[in-house]
């Protein structure tokens, strides 16, 4: 009923710069939280930025002043602007949403795939 499908993953150097987007489809009433998720190998999945539909945001302590996370609630869409990357940003990152869909009351949670961005020279 829902898809998230994340893009904007890739290889860039340490310093560089990368924008992830995620877009949200299927029978969506509306979208209250949309979330960035990592995990990086033989590590847990960790919470990387949030943002509520109001606009509301909060980051993890280890990417503050360097990622903005971002939505357009009208396209049903997530962002996350990556700046000054690091080698320890490397992961795969998961777009998360609670999304209530048409019909129902309750938002339920819903995850995309996944978006590998590797960092190194």
């Amino acid at each position: 009923q829902v898809q998230l499908v994340e893009s904007g993953g890739g290889l860039v150097q340490p310093g560089g710069s990368l924008r992830l987007s995620c877009a949200a489809s299927g029978s969506i009433f509306s979208i209250h939280a949309m979330d960035w998720y990592r995990q990086a190998p033989g590590k847990q999945r960790e919470l990387v930025a949030a943002i509520t539909s109001g606009g509301s945001t909060k980051y993890a302590d280890s990417v503050k002043g360097r990622f903005t996370i971002s939505r357009d609630n009208r396209k049903k869409m997530v962002y996350l602007q990556m700046n000054s990357l690091k080698s320890e940003d490397t992961a795969v990152y998961y777009c998360n949403a609670e999304v209530v869909v048409a019909g129902q009351l309750y938002g339920m949670d819903y995850w995309g795939k996944g978006t590998l961005v590797t960092v190194s020279s």
